[in-house]
């Protein structure tokens, strides 16, 4: 599941410097947890800062669409939803 934090910052009209001022931290602080791998109490944080629930942070399927791994090669599988 792929993090959409510039998104959701976006959506909010907020920018990085601003999120991070509400953090309490450096914006280049930020911008390390947004593209690294935060914690989940970083993520509960952003969202917060945001004013917004920490689901939003994250990628959204598609909802036409589902994809999987197969289990025995890995490959993603995309599965239309009609």
């Amino acid at each position: 599941m792929s993090l959409n934090i510039k998104k959701a910052i976006k959506e909010h009209g907020l920018e990085v410097r601003e999120v991070a001022k509400r953090m309490e931290i450096t914006p280049t602080g930020l911008s390390q947890h947004i593209n690294g791998n935060p914690s989940v109490e970083v993520l509960e944080r952003i969202a917060t800062a945001i004013g917004c629930d920490i689901s939003e942070l994250f990628e959204q399927p598609k909802k036409d669409a589902l994809t999987i791994n197969c289990p025995h090669c890995g490959k993603s599988i995309n599965i239309k939803v009609e």
